[in-house]
């Protein structure tokens, strides 16, 4: 089995907006030879996106239900972050030229070169990064 790494974009679409995910985009996430993960980080931006009420459903009382749900009923494994994962952050050449200061982009993009696992995501920004080892799957 292959893993996949999935953008926190990626996984917001896939909690809230699941009818409007690409056609393509939904065959790769439907993929059996695929496990789908994500970073750490991006649990940490679903509970502030939910805390912040910018994703919301009848389904969540709290940011944990939000959590759950990736887990379980999407399937999707969050990988703990690791000190090797600081060492390619402390290293990653940023995307000026397209002002990229996101600090949680570059924590999963560094994950997904640390961990040498695919990226999905729709942030145009991200191709820069595969100079530096990043493996993109961009739609």
């Amino acid at each position: 089995m292959k893993r996949l790494m999935l953008d926190t974009c990626v996984v917001v679409d896939m909690l809230v907006n699941a009818a409007g995910i690409d056609k393509d985009v939904s065959a790769i996430l439907k993929d059996p030879d695929y496990v789908l993960c994500a970073s750490f980080e991006t649990m940490r931006e679903l509970v502030v996106l939910f805390n912040n009420k910018k994703i919301r459903s009848r389904q969540w009382k709290t940011a944990e239900d939000v959590i759950r749900m990736v887990e379980n009923d999407l399937e999707i494994e969050f990988l703990p972050l690791r000190d090797h994962v600081g060492y390619t952050y402390s290293r990653l050449q940023l995307n000026e030229a397209l002002n990229h200061y996101d600090p949680s982009d570059h924590i999963i993009i560094s994950h997904a070169i640390t961990e040498h696992i695919p990226l999905l995501s729709s942030d145009k920004k991200f191709s820069f990064y595969r100079q530096q080892g990043l493996e993109l799957i961009e739609y």
